[in-house]
C-alpha cells in the first residue's frame, strides 16, 4: 500500500532542494512560468522525483497502463456511464506510442462524417480504437504525450479522440473524450457522436492485432 508522505517529510524535501539546488542561478521568468501553471508543473515535479529526482531525457515509447484501476465515467460528471468499449484496446497493459496512428476515416471527396459512422467505419476496419483509461493516463501524465501529438492539422487545432470508450450521458447521448493541445497547454473534453467530424478530429487508434 502507497504510504502518503508527511508534511514534515514534505518541508524537509523543499528545504533540501532550496540548499542544494543552485537555486540563485533561476530566472524570475522561469520560475513565474511555473507558478503561472501549477497542475502541469506538479505533475511533472512529481514525475521528476518519481525517477529519483533524476532528469529523464527523451520520453520512453512505451506507456504503461494501470488495469488495476477502470475508467471511472464520473471523471465526466454524475450520471455519466460507459455505453461500450473496445475490449482488445482494455487488454492493452503497455502500449507502443510509435505504432498509435490517427485515424479520421474519411472518404475520397468526404470532408466530415458523423462521429455514429467514422465509429462504425473503424470497426468495419477493425481499428484497436483506444479506451478512455488510455485517455486518462495521458492526462495525468502529461509529460508522456509525444510531442508530435501537438501539431496542427491545416493550421487547425488537432483533436484526438479515444473512441475505444463510448460515455452516455444522463441526457442518453453518446459521446467520447479527446486531447488537444491548445494555448499552449493541453486540455480534455467530450464529442456527441451525432455532430460532424473533419480531418481535424482523429481517432487514437491501432492497426489489427
Amino acid at each position: 500500500m502507497r504510504k502518503p508522505i508527511s508534511i514534515g517529510q514534505s518541508h524537509n524535501l523543499v528545504s533540501i532542494l532550496a540548499n542544494n539546488a543552485g537555486w540563485d542561478e533561476l530566472d524570475s521568468d522561469v520560475v513565474q512560468k511555473i507558478i503561472d501553471d501549477p497542475q502541469g508543473s506538479g505533475r511533472q515535479f512529481t514525475a521528476f522525483l518519481k525517477n529519483g529526482a533524476k532528469l529523464v531525457v527523451g520520453l520512453p515509447a512505451i506507456l504503461t497502463v494501470d488495469r488495476t484501476k477502470p475508467f471511472d465515467p464520473t471523471f465526466v460528471g454524475n450520471g455519466w456511464t460507459i455505453d461500450e468499449q473496445d475490449e482488445r484496446s482494455l487488454a492493452l497493459a503497455e502500449l507502443d506510442l510509435t505504432k498509435v496512428r490517427f485515424e479520421t476515416m474519411l472518404k475520397d471527396g468526404e470532408t466530415r462524417i458523423t462521429g455514429e459512422e467514422k465509429l462504425k467505419r473503424l470497426k468495419e476496419a477493425e481499428f484497436v480504437r483506444l479506451d478512455a483509461r488510455i485517455f486518462q493516463t495521458f492526462w495525468e501524465n502529461q509529460y508522456l504525450i509525444p510531442e508530435s501529438w501537438k501539431e496542427k492539422v491545416n493550421g487547425n487545432i488537432r483533436y484526438i479522440f479515444f473512441d475505444g470508450t463510448v460515455l452516455r450521458s444522463p441526457g442518453g447521448y453518446r459521446y467520447v473524450l479527446f486531447l488537444a493541445w491548445s494555448d499552449g497547454q493541453w486540455r480534455w473534453n467530450y464529442r456527441w457522436l451525432g455532430r460532424a467530424w473533419n480531418v481535424s478530429g482523429p481517432s487514437a487508434a491501432l492497426a489489427s492485432v
